[in-house]
């Protein structure tokens, strides 16, 4: 089999091409990966602020999500 060469130019053009058609066909796939990398950092960083305050209780928490939901809801009417 003969041998083949490729100058950097062209071995990150040939990738470049190959990301994009990756991209092209699996998209959603990244997406969804991309969002949950998003989501990870997120919640490393909430994780960390949330170490340096004071404990809150569970049924403070579920009131300030209920009114954001009654927020949410309203906003939609």
């Amino acid at each position: 089999m003969p041998e083949t060469t490729l100058n950097k130019n062209e071995l990150k053009q040939l990738l470049k091409e190959a990301i994009f058609e990756i991209l092209q066909e699996e998209g959603q796939i990244f997406s969804e990966l991309f969002a949950d990398a998003l989501e990870d950092v997120a919640l490393a960083k909430a994780i960390a602020e949330g170490k340096d305050t004071e404990p809150v209780s569970r049924e403070a928490i579920f009131k300030i999500l209920d009114g954001v939901n009654e927020s949410l809801i309203q906003e939609k009417l």
